[in-house]
């Protein structure tokens, strides 16, 4: 399989993604779509990764509404695609939802809470990365996955092979030291209220991996 990664900030990286990839033997590939303008053809993926990033699907700027485009082309082949913050905001706004300013700035670790059974065997509640001022609405035909307390569309799925979250899960140890670090400053004005350093030293939860590489099965097998 080849694994298509579109990564649009140089602190946010594929992380447990890759470690799947790696796993199950297949090709992973990285774009930078926003430093050099190049995306892959639907026709060599086989899987999409969209990753997050401080721009906005509002902006207007050629290289994100070329990714649309592309998202809107394996939509089309029902390939499976992951979405992760800005990532799940591109396919949400693809498939007809709007993107806001969030109802709070969530920067940090905070619960989110399972909505549905559609994608089995998930905890009910667990603790995600978040890191981000917007929020999608719910794209029409898809079913909530996860809330949390402050932003109620945590996460979509939508016809079994797409998944968009709000926050991240795909964060290693190592991801999480190199997005605080480089990006402290967004802290400020978080409705959860927590320090570069608490985020640091919270860690990232064991099973984040886990239920990575969960959703990665449960969207390439169906």
């Amino acid at each position: 399989m080849r694994i298509n990664v579109l990564q649009h900030t140089p602190n946010e990286g594929p992380g447990a993604i890759q470690t799947w990839s790696q796993q199950h033997h297949h090709d992973l590939y990285v774009y930078h779509p926003a430093q050099f303008g190049v995306l892959p053809t639907a026709a060599e993926t086989d899987l999409l990764i969209v990753l997050g990033g401080p721009m906005s699907p509002n902006d207007d700027l050629p290289w994100i509404a070329a990714e649309r485009q592309l998202i809107a082309n394996l939509l089309a082949q029902q390939r499976p695609i992951f979405g992760a913050c800005f990532g799940a905001q591109q396919i949400a706004k693809v498939l007809g939802a709007p993107v806001t300013t969030a109802t709070a700035k969530e920067v940090g670790w905070a619960p989110v809470y399972r909505q549905t059974d559609v994608l089995p065997d998930l905890p009910a509640t667990l603790t995600a990365l978040h890191w981000h001022g917007e929020m999608f609405g719910l794209p029409e035909g898809a079913q909530l996955l996860f809330t949390s307390d402050l932003v109620h569309n945590q996460g979509f799925i939508y016809h079994q092979n797409v998944v968009g979250l709000q926050f991240h899960f795909e964060p290693l140890p190592d991801n999480l030291r190199e997005i605080v670090i480089n990006d402290a400053a967004y802290t400020a004005g978080s409705a959860l209220n927590q320090t570069p350093q608490a985020i640091l030293d919270h860690g990232v939860p064991p099973e984040n991996k886990a239920v990575m590489h969960q959703i990665l099965d449960f969207i390439t097998t169906h």
